[in-house]
Parts: structure tokens; C-alpha cells; sequence
């Protein structure tokens, strides 16, 4: 049996993972609260191992802190998500990595992230990751893409278009949920179109 992989994703309405920084969106463009975090960290709670391209992982350590700080970021499944072990793809990085319980795994995703659901005994996650996720689903090796979509538009200050290149694929929605009374989780299964 294989481990199933999730790639996890936020986006706004629109469909960018992130903004330019510029004006006062804030994390979570400034629509999280108690109902997302809880459901966050009740998802980040089960054991599973997290998978990460080099990019995603370079930012979560520049936004997050080296493992010696303490995180400006406080949310308790960051905290969690942190401790969970990790898979970092990549072909420039080297151990030791600034994160607890990470190891590197270089060569191409595909091939990587085949092993990993082939010998895991728990399943994958990505959050993020977006380029690399975008390639693992064209190999047909995404199982789930669980959106958490945010009610605002960044037509101006959106960047990194979450779906941007991606093959075309039907999605199966498998499971949705309203939280805070404004945010939606989309769970979806895709299958290649």
C-alpha cells in the first residue's frame, strides 16, 4: 500500500499562494481566526511527514526563524508542522538543514516523492511548494489538493499563481468546509483530464 500524498495549498480568490508585501494584507491575508487555527492544527496533529522544495523551505526558515529562535510566528500548527519530519527536495541544499528532524533528498521530485509513497508508513503533505506540486501532479502522484481559499481578490499585489503551467486535470471534490464563516477548505482529487 502507498502513502497518500496531500498538497496543501492557500490562495486567495483569485488564485495566488502570496502578495508582494506591499500594503496591510498581514498573514493569511488578515482573515484567519480561532476556527482555521484549531482546524489547522487538528490536521497538522496526525503523524505524517512533510515534503518541501528548496524553495518553500528557504522561505518557511526566513519567515519562521533558524530552529534556535523562537518564531515570530505563534500559531500552534506552524509550531507543530515544524516538528513533524521533513523531506526537503532539493539539488543545492546540504545537510545539516535548520530544521528539526529534516533531511535532504537530492534528485528529481518525481523519482523522490515515488519512493517516499512507496516505503512511508504515514502520509505526505506539502504545504506550498508550489512548482514542484504542480510537477508531481502532472505524474499523477498527487492523491489530494486541499485548498484553503481566502476571501480576497490580490489582483494587484497577488504573486506566485498557485495552478500557473499546471496540467489540465477534473477534480473530484472529496470534502469542503466553511471556516470562521468566511473561508473555504476545498479537498479535491484529481485525475488527469
Amino acid at each position: 500500500m502507498t502513502a497518500t500524498y496531500t498538497f496543501d495549498v492557500f490562495s486567495s480568490l483569485d488564485g495566488f499562494g502570496s502578495y508582494n508585501g506591499n500594503g496591510d494584507w498581514g498573514g493569511y491575508w488578515g482573515k484567519q481566526g480561532p476556527e482555521l487555527l484549531d482546524h489547522r492544527l487538528s490536521l497538522y496533529g496526525a503523524e505524517q511527514r512533510m515534503v518541501f522544495g528548496a524553495h518553500t523551505y528557504r522561505e518557511f526558515v526566513r519567515l519562521l526563524g533558524p530552529s534556535t529562535e523562537e518564531s515570530g510566528v505563534g500559531d500552534a500548527w506552524v509550531t507543530r508542522m515544524r516538528s513533524l519530519p521533513t523531506t526537503v527536495v532539493s539539488t543545492t541544499l546540504e545537510e545539516p538543514l535548520d530544521w528539526p528532524d529534516a533531511t535532504v533528498a537530492n534528485g528529481d521530485a518525481v523519482d523522490i516523492v515515488t519512493r517516499l509513497k512507496e516505503e512511508s508508513d504515514v502520509p505526505l503533505r506539502s504545504h506550498g511548494s508550489l512548482s514542484m506540486n504542480r510537477a508531481l501532479m502532472a505524474a499523477g502522484l498527487v492523491d489530494r489538493v486541499q485548498v484553503t481559499l481566502f476571501p480576497v481578490i490580490t489582483g494587484r499585489t497577488g504573486t506566485e499563481p498557485v495552478l500557473r503551467g499546471a496540467a489540465d486535470f477534473d477534480l473530484e471534490l472529496i470534502g469542503s468546509r466553511t471556516l470562521d464563516g468566511r473561508t473555504q477548505e476545498l479537498t479535491y482529487r484529481p485525475t488527469r483530464h
